[in-house]
């Protein structure tokens, strides 16, 4: 079986995210943690995180990011 091509880079996947209005508002998207790993590499994705200083979770399956780089203050 062969593996089918991407039907986007990663950069370009990459690229388009930090473009949507949320992420250039400060808000928080979500992404599916197998597509990242798929299109983008988690180790990728997450430095690219950490590079913008944005803050990253993982819970059932969805990376969540806040874009911006406020603390995340978890309350119970």
């Amino acid at each position: 079986m062969r593996e089918l091509p991407l039907p986007i880079t990663s950069q370009e996947w990459m690229r388009q995210m930090f473009a949507t209005k949320t992420a250039l508002d400060g808000g928080v998207i979500r992404r599916k943690v197998s597509d990242v790993e798929r299109l983008v590499g988690r180790d990728d994705f997450l430095a690219a995180m950490r590079k913008r200083g944005f803050r990253v979770v993982e819970n059932a399956g969805h990376f969540v990011v806040f874009c911006n780089s406020d603390d995340v203050l978890l309350r119970l």
